[in-house]
């Protein structure tokens, strides 16, 4: 029977697939007095190796999408799973205590897991109790007869329907197979909205109820363009979709013909449109899309995708690739970006009320200044390899940005010291806390760059989670109180003859574009999918024009819904 749910459209596209359910299975289970424990020992050997032969194709594929170093944690579960010592202990608790396989695995490994996160003192082992944890989860999957969903393992066209999904969930997904996205939690600027427009996979999150509607291999439409999803569609809507996606797939092939273009407005302003990153794996989007500069390299997956702190030469590899791959245009680095929905298990934070007006970001660099400095030295090496900007997330004072910066001058200064060759570097902040907006004009005195967070200055000026559906409503960009802020930044860097940038996902927003246009934005940062979208837009533009706009939407407009409808309207008149 057909069903339609109604979510926020996050990636443009349209998909077509059987779904696949990438929810967590119940593994609970009865613990049962056996009669026959070479039986129980038998079923467990048995579960060991399923779960082995799995790893190695997991392990296979995670090398060809990911890379060695990414593939080396399922290395590691193999490793425990083959571990004579712990398959022993199990065995014995089986046989001694007369108890079923499922009983004696989880005694066992509920012991290990708790001995390594007993190690305070040692990060890397406490890091083995989540290995621990996941290689249980996957031997009792098999005791039970109940399959993980490992999108690793997918080899055929599906739409993931899920809860949420974290960035190594996405991490996984090979876009040969993964054809859309259908998730019940977050918003446009969620954080597997952004993976999902990366990847140019079709996307609809924020659909509440997508798991509880949705069965595995039932036939899904995802429409990434208006937030419609069609469960079980009939013959007549997949032809109408089919429609939809190659009239879509004909305007990308339009856009792609600006791959090599300037951006240029109708009265030959040139804004820079720039590309948003999370690792190298990222580069060939950025340079397949036109990008004329990286403005955000979240460097926080590098930690994120690690059993244990990258090392000085791990980054200093991976931002040499990306600097020397953009072959002499600028890449914005943000400095490590932990704290709020960012966790790392073998760096554990302190529990807070309230994570994301926490500990966080350059709170924990200029506390931690160990870890700050071995990435401050990472980054001055990989500057002699092409045009690298440093940037700060989360400043609120002027007092932390000089903070780092002194931290800065002294690991510049030692490597000089020593002969190393640094390159000539901007220093930078973001501005996604509204004290640092309204302080704009004393910033610009001292950085070289500013760069808007709208994803956070927006949730932070208007007092709502942009990852809560029920106070979604209250995420808007066009809002004439965010707008102010934007151009109290952008008019801060001008007067001090600094560039103005923008990199949260208002950037990419086609109707924000015109106003951001209008306000005289240097830098448009924004996931590279939508850079020849928006180029295309900025060509039919006059940037003249939309000043007036601008300022209109700035002193006159009240509304969220004022500032969209005005900039639809004069658009349109363009077109």
């Amino acid at each position: 029977m057909m069903e339609k749910l109604k979510g926020i459209a996050a990636s443009d596209g349209v998909a077509i697939a059987p779904a696949f359910r990438l929810v967590e299975p119940d593994l609970s289970f009865d613990t049962q007095t056996i009669s026959d424990p070479q039986k129980e020992i038998l079923r467990l050997n048995d579960a060991f190796d399923a779960s082995k032969s799995e790893l190695e194709t997991i392990k296979e594929k995670a090398k060809s999408n990911l890379g060695e170093d990414e593939a080396e944690v399922f290395e590691a579960h193999i490793t425990i799973l083959s571990d004579p010592e712990m398959i022993k202990q199990i065995n014995t608790e089986i046989t001694d205590k007369q108890e079923n396989a499922e009983a004696a695995l989880k005694s066992i490994t509920d012991g290990y897991i708790q001995i390594f996160q007993g190690m305070d003192d040692n990060e890397y082992m406490q890091q083995r109790a989540s290995d621990v944890a996941d290689v249980t989860k996957r031997v009792m999957s098999h005791l039970l007869g109940v399959a993980l969903p490992d999108p690793a393992l997918i080899d055929h066209e599906v739409v993931i329907i899920a809860h949420d999904l974290t960035p190594s969930d996405t991490a996984q997904f090979d876009r040969q197979f993964v054809k859309g996205i259908v998730a019940d939690l977050g918003g446009r600027t969620s954080h597997s909205a952004i993976m999902s427009r990366t990847l140019e996979i079709p996307a609809v999150v924020g659909s509440e109820q997508a798991t509880e509607l949705i069965n595995e291999d039932q036939n899904v439409i995802v429409d990434g363009l208006t937030g419609d999803v069609i469960v079980e569609p009939t013959a007549e809507q997949v032809a109408q979709y089919q429609k939809k996606q190659t009239a879509y797939l004909a305007e990308k092939a339009e856009w792609q013909k600006l791959k090599s273009e300037q951006t240029t407005s109708k009265d030959g302003k040139h804004p820079i449109l720039a590309a948003n990153i999370g690792t190298p794996k990222d580069l060939p989007g950025v340079l397949e899309n036109g990008a004329e500069g990286i403005g955000l390299y979240r460097t926080e997956f590098l930690y994120m995708d690690s059993n244990e702190l990258p090392s000085e030469d791990d980054q200093f590899e991976a931002y040499k690739e990306v600097v020397e791959g953009m072959e002499g245009k600028p890449v914005v680095i943000r400095t490590m970006d932990i704290g709020g929905d960012k966790e790392l298990p073998y760096l554990p934070l302190p529990e807070e009320m309230n994570p994301f007006l926490g500990y966080r970001a350059i709170r924990i660099s200029l506390d931690r200044t160990e870890i700050f400095r071995t990435q401050l030295r990472a980054l001055l090496r990989a500057s002699n390899f092409g045009q690298l900007w440093i940037m700060f997330p989360m400043i609120a004072t002027l007092n932390e940005f000089r903070q780092a910066k002194q931290i800065y001058l002294e690991e510049r200064q030692k490597l000089v010291d020593a002969g190393q060759p640094v390159g000539d570097i901007k220093l930078g902040i973001m501005i996604e806390i509204p004290a640092s907006a309204v302080l704009a004009d004393k910033f610009a005195r001292e950085v070289d760059f500013m760069s808007i967070g709208t994803n956070d200055l927006i949730q932070y000026s208007m007092a709502a989670d942009r990852g809560n559906e029920r106070v979604s409503y209250l995420y808007q960009p066009y809002n004439p109180s965010i707008l102010r802020l934007v151009k109290r930044v952008v008019d801060a860097c001008h007067a001090e003859g600094k560039i103005a940038c923008m990199c949260g996902e208002m950037a990419g927003d086609q109707i924000a574009v015109p106003i951001l246009l209008g306000m005289g934005l240097d830098e448009f940062s924004m996931s590279a999918t939508s850079i020849l979208k928006t180029r295309s837009l900025i060509k039919r533009l006059d940037s003249s024009q939309m000043k007036a706009l601008a300022d209109w939407a700035v002193t006159e407009a009240e509304t969220n819904e004022d500032v969209k409808q005005k900039v639809e309207e004069t658009v349109s008149e363009i077109n």
